[in-house]
């Protein structure tokens, strides 16, 4: 569809158990929810049983896993057929490597090394390397015995247990011993314990299986992007989520070459902005894919006079388990940004150095690897965000006076466009801060869950709501098709989870209460970390073991202070899993975690139904992540890829469309109303969304309410429902005299179906059966 510009979208995502026929059997509901794209997570072919698809091994074609081009085929003209238009995900940064065997180009690579005709397509420092492709798979190094023992030679090529590699031509034809022939290959097989240090191809974030594209190279380009071309020649995809961008050499320019092979098609881009950070303009792109919002939107349901006394609980945790006070945001990444420089991308470090011509040159190291930790946001596009490295510069300075004849040799080389330093610094500065901040940092800070998700920053706790306005009027000014989310495969919580815990802010001294008992029956003797385990308890619940545990394991291992996933504490872990059985094992923690989330659970579903209908009804264009149109309480990755139940939603809908209206519940079928109400007059009616300011709501409980006016609808939501629910039982009315202000109009609650003539309308009557309502124009 030329020019093509949805009004919302539908993330699925497609797997082997879920397949793009799979999908296309899903266009009626998709359309009765009210959506008008669908948005497909990565379809080329990944890695044998992924269930994510970001490890893609062949990016010519589709997996066959997955439906094939014909499943495409199939599934474009069912969408196609139901007025839906089609997104797909794609992955330019990197290629799954895991099992050499599927990726045809890193096969030829390993067999053929520099004189490959794919050799160009991989990021590799064959110097460094001395002409050999670096794999850290090993137990241990081939000196030792067992490590040597286990090589073997068969069927014509070299394995290590399960590991499959390639033989160079002639290199066994003289029946040598398998160390010899190993000796021979264009890689060497290293222990997995020297990848943070010795490798020498980028990878995408630490993760080794997944080695990175040259697509700044044209013919690389062409090469990996033939498939795609093909998708819009055919007409078969009407846009593309481009997945981390930040991690090309060069972004503006793969946007620009993008946008030309899909005649400037409707694209998104994987990037993530820091608190006051703005999306270049530069970029050919329609915006992001709404962290931004998520963040905005979570912090104007956070109740800021709570801060106060969660910093007060986190400090009395921090004293009992024997730490040091919490160090301010600020100082907290940059300590465990520098972990990740020096640590599982020491050897993107040390690339670095090799490019400013100091190879193992520890001045020069260090003074890359600080300012790496010191880097305000993800990436600078130089010459665009010079600022960002003068700033990191400053602070490093600040801190290291030490480095300074070290700073002042690398920085101006740095700070040249077109130097190879300078383009590898920018590339590395959002691997650092990714695993910096999102996969350790958010797992150390946890006063309060809602606050550590991607694209947000923990240090800005709560958002007033002319701020709020603010920001969402920034957005419909500036980047009207970007897209806006609350879940994605990458939260690491759910947005209903998050709903849940955000009413902690307005309790915490119930909170406090409630945590000390649940401490006192089992705890990891790691007093913030308990706070985030039992958090996510709270918040997920009701949740399987199985589930809590998986979290458990991970949240601890990336917060990297009590255990790790390279040196785990048995011990440590011992406890932590503990933590996780008593609430299903013990009766008194059992009975405590389903009485205080009685207590709390209605006000999270307020929550939810608030921050569903502001992301629905804001700017820009929001993507509903599957299944998310009933409550959502998954955890991190890959909780938040369990199968949906289709089948229920679609019943819940079918009653909806019938005329039930559902009350507010366990269910979460009114969420799902909400959903296709809001998303319905999105569609059908986009004349109404035509502005956005802020709507009058005057009275005593007016700081409960948001009110937005997109010219021809406005958006009401309920925001600390809990502090409303005091003002009722002091008063014996919550919202007393507070009331509504729009112009004198016919207006329809389009949830309710209730008539109002506008004007003076009472939140009292307005919210008598929802916490929300969305009150549009009469057609007439």
């Amino acid at each position: 569809m030329p020019g093509f510009r949805p009004t919302s979208t539908y993330r699925l995502q497609i797997r082997p158990s879920f397949t793009l026929d799979d999908a296309a059997g899903l266009a009626d509901y998709l359309v009765g929810l009210g959506v008008d794209a669908v948005y497909l997570s990565p379809i080329l072919a990944s890695s044998e049983g992924s269930d994510h698809g970001y490890d893609v091994v062949d990016p010519t074609r589709i997996d066959p896993a997955r439906g094939g081009p014909e499943g495409l085929e199939r599934a474009s003209r069912v969408f196609r057929a139901a007025g839906l238009g089609v997104l797909v995900d794609i992955v330019p940064n990197h290629v799954g490597v895991a099992r050499p065997v599927e990726n045809p180009w890193w096969w030829d690579v390993l067999m053929h090394g520099r004189a490959s005709a794919f050799a160009s397509s991989f990021d590799i420092d064959w110097d460094f390397g001395k002409g050999r492709v670096r794999i850290p798979v090993l137990g241990e190094e081939l000196t030792d015995a067992a490590a040597a023992g286990s090589l073997r030679l068969e069927a014509g090529e070299l394995r290590y247990y399960d590991h499959r590699f390639p033989l160079a031509p002639g290199s066994t034809e003289d029946g040598a011993d398998v160390l010899t022939v190993h000796g021979r290959q264009h890689y060497e097989l290293m222990s997995w314990r020297r990848e943070a240090t010795d490798l020498n191809y980028r990878r995408f974030f630490g993760v080794s299986s997944l080695a990175a594209v040259r697509v700044e190279d044209p013919e690389v380009f062409a090469r990996t992007h033939g498939e795609i071309a093909r998708w819009f020649e055919t007409g078969l995809v009407d846009g593309l989520r481009v997945d981390h961008p930040d991690g090309l050499r060069a972004p503006v320019e793969y946007l620009d070459r993008l946008a030309q092979l899909t005649d400037g098609a409707y694209v998104l881009v994987e990037k993530i902005l820091e608190h006051g950070e703005d999306l270049p303009s530069f970029f050919a792109a329609e915006g992001t894919t709404g962290y931004e919002a998520l963040a905005e939107i979570d912090r104007v349901l956070v109740d800021p006079d709570g801060e106060v006394e969660l910093d007060g609980l986190d400090a009395r945790l921090r004293q009992e388990s024997g730490l040091p006070p919490a160090a301010p945001w600020h100082a907290l990444i940059a300590e465990t940004k520098r972990g990740i420089a020096d640590g599982i991308l020491r050897s993107e470090v040390r690339r670095i150095a090799r490019e400013l011509d100091a190879a193992d040159d520890a001045a020069t190291e260090d003074a890359v690897a600080e300012l790496l930790a010191r880097f305000p946001v993800y990436r600078s596009y130089l010459p665009a965000g010079r600022e960002h490295l003068d700033d990191a510069v400053a602070a490093a300075r600040e801190h290291r006076p030490d480095l300074a004849p070290a700073f002042d040799r690398v920085v101006p080389r740095l700070a040249d466009p077109r130097h190879p330093a300078a383009l590898r610094f920018q590339q590395t500065s959002g691997m650092v801060m990714a695993k910096g901040v999102e996969d350790t940092a958010f797992y150390r800070a946890t006063r309060l869950g809602t606050l550590t998700e991607v694209g947000a920053d923990p240090s800005v706790f709560a958002l007033e709501v002319d701020a709020f306005h603010s920001a969402q009027a920034r957005r419909h000014a500036a980047w009207p098709h970007g897209m806006t989310t609350l879940s994605t495969h990458d939260t690491k919580r759910g947005e209903d989870v998050r709903a849940r815990l955000s009413v902690l802010s307005e309790i915490p001294r119930r909170w406090d209460e409630v945590l000390t008992r649940l401490r006192d029956a089992a705890t990891t003797g790691h007093g913030p970390l308990d706070a985030l385990l039992w958090q996510a308890v709270i918040g997920a619940w009701p949740a399987s073991r199985e589930r809590l545990h998986a979290y458990a394991e991970k949240a601890a291992r990336e917060a990297g202070d009590a255990t790790s996933w390279l040196d785990p504490d048995a011990a440590f872990e011992a406890r932590m899993h503990a933590l996780v059985d008593a609430a299903f094992d013990d009766p008194t923690v059992s009975a405590l975690i389903e009485t205080f989330v009685s207590e709390i659970a209605a006000a999270g579903w307020s929550n939810a139904l608030s921050a569903k209908l502001l992301q629905l009804t804001g700017p820009g264009v929001p993507d509903v992540y599957q299944g998310s149109e009933l409550w959502e309480q998954s955890l991190v990755d890959p909780d938040n890829r369990r199968p949906v139940d289709f089948a229920e939603r679609r019943g819940i809908l079918g009653r909806i469309e019938t005329g039930e209206l559902p009350p507010v519940d366990a269910s979460g079928a009114a969420k799902l109303l909400v959903t296709a109400r809001a998303l319905r007059l999105r569609r059908d009616r986009p004349e109404l969304f035509t502005r956005y300011a802020a709507a009058s709501v005057s009275g005593g409980a007016a700081r409960h309410a948001i009110a937005v006016d997109r010219g021809g609808v406005v958006a009401v939501a309920t925001r600390l429902p809990v502090g409303l629910a005091r003002r009722g039982e002091a008063s014996g009315s919550a919202w007393e005299d507070t009331v509504l202000m729009t112009r004198k109009r016919p207006l329809t609650d389009v949830l309710t179906g209730r008539r109002l003539a506008g004007g003076e309308t009472p939140l009292e009557a307005l919210f008598d059966r929802y916490p929300v309502a969305l009150l549009a124009e009469d057609e007439s």
